[in-house]
């Protein structure tokens, strides 16, 4: 039995972590926030750091200390461990994330090469996705060679790629950095905080938990403190990886590449790319989005997978592993516009309720795991959540007028305050149930 891997080991699950968690999200948000801010880029940054890098290895923290996420839900309540879990692999899996992947890997990766009616083509789609999710499929099935697979060849390729592209900018003037606009101007940390939270990674630390701990398990490691202290070590590697690759894209976002502004992060990393290495640009930028893109669908089908067999029993690990990637493909062909409607409101619902569950693991100290804190606090945040999700989906923003008076509704945080009035809450029947007990 080990209680702590060797340091090429620690690098190579910080790579498997790192890979798992930087998909083409990640690689659209640093370089539009880049544009935006300008001059204030670093400003920027550093909220987007916080939110964007610490969240997620909070999650992977709070999931250490706890055991496993189903235990960290079961402190709100036994039923909510049951379908908490349930939706957020759902939402993050088949429901949204991986299929997303497999469309961006095909409208960033294959659509620009092909002729345009071929790229509209329907057909295209479905043969694209079918030999991606083939590949998923297959590179998922054995998840204890994830580390030599992640950490030994996709890991090290997309992190020499992105290398490349920033060694080429140092001899390419780029031009200076652009002004600030909007919010970026008067608040930029602040910004870049709420940008980063918006990447949504805290949810995927929930989900890789169970890959990591079962790799390290793998390795030998099973006493509980060793997994959570070589967890933490993992999470913190992953994090510095993901740190050193956002600044890099946010700062060449920052540049005045073009004289229009773009109008997402797809097009600065194509106007950008083009610049720095003209028409072979496309080409190695789809690369890079394919092997992100891959690199999270092989993560999340490993995870959602593992998850599922250990809920149900049946099918085997193999058989949820075809299962999924098959749903996955199947709504990845949906197309990206329909799959946003209908997933986006739901992963508003549930996102908030991780961020607090994650919060409240790490003030353990503070707040016991029996403590009525995590009922109210999850309770009122969920409360809000649904009435969020009536008025998005079915009122049409009708009642914002009433919900804009909260702090930070506007930027999507509109949480925050029942959180903490949940959280008050839960202190005072603490407080009344050991007075109680005297």
């Amino acid at each position: 039995m080990r209680t702590l891997l060797s340091k090429k080991d620690i690098v190579f699950v910080s790579f498997m972590l790192f890979s798992m968690f930087f998909g083409a999200g990640n690689l659209i948000f640093p370089p539009f926030l880049g544009q935006s801010s300008g001059d204030q880029a670093w400003l920027s940054l550093i909220g987007f750091i916080l939110s964007a890098v610490g969240l997620p290895i909070l999650g992977v923290v709070a999931i250490a200390k706890a055991g496993s996420f189903q235990g960290l839900a079961g402190r709100v309540h036994g039923l909510f461990a049951i379908i908490f879990p349930f939706l957020i692999y759902v939402s993050i899996g088949p429901g949204l994330a991986i299929p997303r992947a497999g469309s961006l890997a095909f409208e960033m990766g294959m659509a620009p090469f092909l002729p345009e009616a071929w790229a509209q083509s329907r057909i295209s789609l479905l043969m694209y996705t079918l030999l991606f999710f083939a590949v998923v499929w297959w590179l998922s099935l054995s998840p204890s060679k994830l580390v030599d697979r992640f950490g030994k060849l996709l890991t090290p390729t997309l992190l020499a790629l992105i290398g490349i592209i920033y060694v080429k900018s140092w001899f390419t003037p780029l031009g200076s950095p652009t002004d600030p606009a909007g919010s970026y101007a008067a608040h930029p940390v602040i910004q870049g905080f709420l940008d980063g939270y918006l990447t949504m990674d805290a949810l995927a630390a929930l989900v890789f938990g169970i890959v990591v701990a079962n790799t390290l398990k793998s390795k030998g490691v099973v006493e509980k403190k060793s997994l959570s202290s070589n967890m933490v070590l993992a999470g913190l590697g992953a994090g510095m990886l993901l740190t050193v690759i956002y600044v890099i894209l946010g700062i060449l976002g920052s540049s005045q590449i073009s004289a229009d502004m773009a109008e997402n992060g797809a097009q600065i990393l194509t106007i950008l790319m083009s610049k720095l290495f003209g028409e072979s640009g496309a080409l190695l930028l789809g690369v890079v989005f394919t092997v992100a893109c891959l690199c999270v669908s092989i993560g999340l089908v490993t995870s959602c997978s593992q998850y599922f067999h250990q809920l149900f029993g049946k099918p085997s690990y193999a058989g949820w592993v075809t299962i999924l990637s098959i749903l996955s493909m199947g709504v990845a062909n949906l197309g990206l516009t329909e799959i946003l409607s209908v997933s986006v409101p739901i992963l508003g619902l549930i996102y908030p309720m991780a961020i607090v569950l994650i919060l409240l693991a790490l003030a353990e100290r503070v707040i016991p795991p029996h403590s009525f804190v995590y009922v109210t606090a999850v309770g009122v945040v969920a409360l809000f959540g649904i009435v969020d999700l009536v008025n998005t989906v079915f009122f049409a923003h009708q009642w914002d007028k009433w919900l804009i008076e909260l702090p930070f509704y506007k930027e999507g945080a509109g949480w925050v305050m029942p959180a903490l009035l949940g959280g008050c809450a839960g202190m005072l029947f603490d407080f009344k149930a050991r007075a109680g007990s005297k």
